[in-house]
Parts: C-alpha cells; sequence; structure tokens
C-alpha cells in the first residue's frame, strides 16, 4: 500500500491575486503568508500555494527576494511544502516566468517544494453572466510547447517538482504526452483547475471535475487534485476524495461570503470535517514528502 493510501492532501491556495475587498483575510505581507501557513497546517493542511505580494498594496510581486523572505519566513514557523507562482498569465515570456525558480533553489533555505505549470494556451476570459459582457476581451495566457519544456527543465534542475496544472481535456492529454517523452518524470502532481467564470477551464461542478479527470493519464504513481476558481470547492470534496482525489481550496481562489469571510485556516478545518466524514484523513508534510521523494 502506498503512503497516502487512506489520507488526503489538503493544499492552501492561500492569495492568488484576491484583494480584500470580499475577504479581509487574504495574506499579503511574507510575515503574514507565514502566520496564515501555519495556522492551515494545525488544521490539517500539508502544501501552500502562494503569491509574492506587496505588503502594503496588495499588487503582485516579481521580486525574488520577497518570494525568499516569504519562503524563509514559512519555513522559520511550520514544516508545510510550499508551492510559489510562476507568474501565470501575468508574465507573458516563459523564461521570465519561471526565473526566479533556480534562484530559490540555489539555497536550502529558499528552495520551494512544488512549482505550478499551467499545460496549454488559454483566453483569460471571465465572463459574467450578470451583465452578459467579459470582463477581459484582451488578454490570453501564452506558452507553446517550447516554452513549457523550458518552464519544466528549469523547475526540475532547480530540485523542484513540478505541479502540472490542468484546465481541460487538452491540459490532460499533454501530460500524458510529456510523461511518454519523459519530459516530465514521476511522481506526478497533477491540479485540476476548475473556474467559474474563466471558460477555457472546466465548471466546477461535479460532472466538470469527472470529465477531466476522466482523461488522466495511465501513471502508476500520479496523485491529482482540484481547485475551483471563482466557487466554493466545498462542493466538490466528497466528489473529489470518492474518486481517490485530493483537495485544493483557499481564499486566494474564492471569498466564501456564505461561510462569513473565513480565514484559510477555517476552510482546511472544513475539509478535514468533510475528509473525515467519509473515513479518510488529512495527509500530513512527512507523508507528501515521502509519497513525492521529496527530502525532509
Amino acid at each position: 500500500m502506498g503512503v497516502l493510501d487512506g489520507r488526503v492532501i489538503i493544499e492552501v491556495r492561500c492569495n492568488e491575486l484576491t484583494m480584500r475587498d470580499r475577504n479581509p483575510h487574504v495574506p499579503w505581507s511574507p510575515d503574514e503568508i507565514a502566520a496564515d501557513a501555519a495556522k492551515c497546517r494545525e488544521a490539517g493542511a500539508s502544501i501552500v500555494h502562494f503569491h509574492a505580494r506587496d505588503a502594503r498594496t496588495g499588487a503582485m510581486s516579481g521580486e525574488v527576494g520577497v518570494y525568499a523572505d516569504t519562503i524563509r519566513a514559512m519555513r522559520a514557523v511550520s514544516d508545510v511544502l510550499i508551492s510559489p507562482t510562476l507568474g501565470a498569465s501575468t508574465i507573458a515570456d516563459p523564461h521570465e516566468r519561471v526565473a526566479h525558480i533556480p534562484l530559490l533553489g540555489a539555497e536550502a533555505a529558499t528552495r520551494p517544494d512544488f512549482a505550478p505549470v499551467d499545460l496549454g494556451s488559454f483566453n483569460i476570459d471571465p465572463y459574467d453572466p450578470a451583465t452578459k459582457t467579459f470582463r477581459n476581451e484582451t488578454l490570453s495566457y501564452v506558452t507553446n510547447i517550447a516554452g513549457l519544456r523550458h518552464e519544466i527543465d528549469a523547475i526540475h534542475d532547480s530540485g523542484v517538482l513540478v505541479q502540472s496544472v490542468l484546465w481541460n481535456v487538452g491540459s490532460a492529454r499533454l501530460l500524458g504526452a510529456f510523461l511518454d517523452m519523459g519530459v516530465l518524470r514521476g511522481p506526478v502532481y497533477a491540479h485540476v483547475l476548475l473556474a467559474n467564470t474563466f471558460l477555457a477551464a472546466h465548471p466546477p461542478t461535479v460532472s466538470g471535475l469527472r470529465a477531466l479527470v476522466d482523461f488522466l493519464p495511465d501513471h502508476p504513481d500520479l496523485h491529482w487534485t482540484y481547485s475551483a476558481v471563482g466557487a466554493n470547492a466545498l462542493s466538490l470534496v466528497h466528489a473529489a476524495v470518492e474518486s481517490g482525489g485530493h483537495v485544493s481550496i483557499g481564499v486566494g481562489d474564492y471569498h466564501y461570503n456564505e461561510l462569513g469571510a473565513p480565514t484559510n485556516a477555517d476552510l482546511v478545518a472544513e475539509v478535514v470535517r468533510m475528509v473525515r466524514s467519509v473515513g479518510r484523513e488529512p495527509a500530513t508534510p512527512a507523508e507528501v514528502r515521502q509519497a513525492f521523494g521529496l527530502g525532509a
């Protein structure tokens, strides 16, 4: 039996590019992110994904020093595994997008455990059905195969594990091709990104989840998680867990005002309650490290 049999990885997507107008608990500064991560770890999380942010304004920061300060602060208070962003569509050039990972990986104290790579090119097309308009009609997230291979190679060479982010069936098929080619190596951590307003992604419903999961490549050491951008991810916990998946959740993706503007730790605690209700347990950071062959 594998080390994660019966265990569910809970990953926290702690801030993304989210401001505080809908939920005041979005962490921005390195110290805020670290404190949030420690509380999430105590509640049952094992991985924390973060965007480097300006401590005062919340604007995205691309400064390597901010990433490094955040990772050091997190490591000082918690043993959670760490996954910083690559900047996604906010940085057009894939070489620039991944440039901070080798710099962070050069020192053990700042080396992340995971780094996400979005497999494909997509329109960033948030649609508002209430107004029947797109909030953006000009932004595309473009990464060709050569750019994706560069990102993956740079992450691997830094001693960091790739998290393969899947927006649709095409992403899942590309994951299979990269595994077949040896571009990506196991263990595989696949992230099924569902979204309420991004039309390039599958909808955050049970059928949307299953339609993508059904196309995951057959790999003996593949683990998958899901997130729900712009939607309440709690509605899919049971469907994902009962299908062998894991859970990624956080106020970076959705405000959860229907729960009274909770903290990330509050969300983790609710996921743990739901996971235990079906006879499963949250995975510890040590168990996740062992499952993915990551050093202590």
